[in-house]
C-alpha cells in the first residue's frame, strides 16, 4: 500500500535512506551520508513524500519537491520487487512532469529511470561529493 508520509514514519524512512545511500553509492565516502543525515531528515519532513508499506512495515519511499524527485529508496530486501516502480507510478499519476538527478556511476538507478521513460538532459557536478 502506498500512502502519504507521516512524521511518525521518519525514523524508519531515515534508516532506509541511510542504508540505501551507503549501498547504492559505494563510490562516495560514507561520511558524506552521515553528514547529510540531519538535513535530509528536515527535507523529508518538508517534502511531498509517499511511503510503500507492506504488512505494516515501510519498505520504500519517494520524495518530491517542486516536481523534482529528490529520492526514491527501497529497503535492500525488497529491491527489484516492483516497490520502486509502484512508487514512481504513483508519483507520475500526480504530476505531469517530473525531473530527477542520478549519479552517473549508479548504473542500476540510471537504467531503472531510463526504462521508466526518463532521459538525461544534462550532466552536472555534485559539489558535495564531486560526482556527476
Amino acid at each position: 500500500m502506498i500512502r502519504n508520509f507521516k512524521e511518525t514514519d521518519l525514523k524508519r524512512v531515515m534508516k532506509i535512506w541511510l542504508v540505501s545511500n551507503l549501498e547504492a553509492h559505494c563510490f562516495i565516502n560514507p561520511d558524506c551520508w552521515q553528514e547529510r543525515f540531519a538535513s535530509a531528515a528536515r527535507a523529508i519532513s518538508q517534502a511531498e513524500v509517499y511511503v510503500f508499506e507492506r504488512d505494516g512495515e515501510i519498505i520504500g519511499f519517494l520524495g518530491i519537491k517542486n516536481r523534482h524527485i529528490e529520492g526514491l529508496f527501497v529497503d535492500g530486501e525488497h529491491r527489484s520487487s516492483g516497490v520502486g516502480k509502484a512508487l514512481l507510478d504513483h508519483a507520475k499519476e500526480r504530476h505531469t512532469k517530473l525531473t530527477l538527478c542520478v549519479y552517473k556511476r549508479n548504473a542500476r538507478a540510471e537504467n531503472f529511470y531510463r526504462r521508466e521513460g526518463f532521459a538525461a538532459v544534462r550532466e552536472q557536478l555534485d559539489v558535495d561529493t564531486c560526482e556527476t
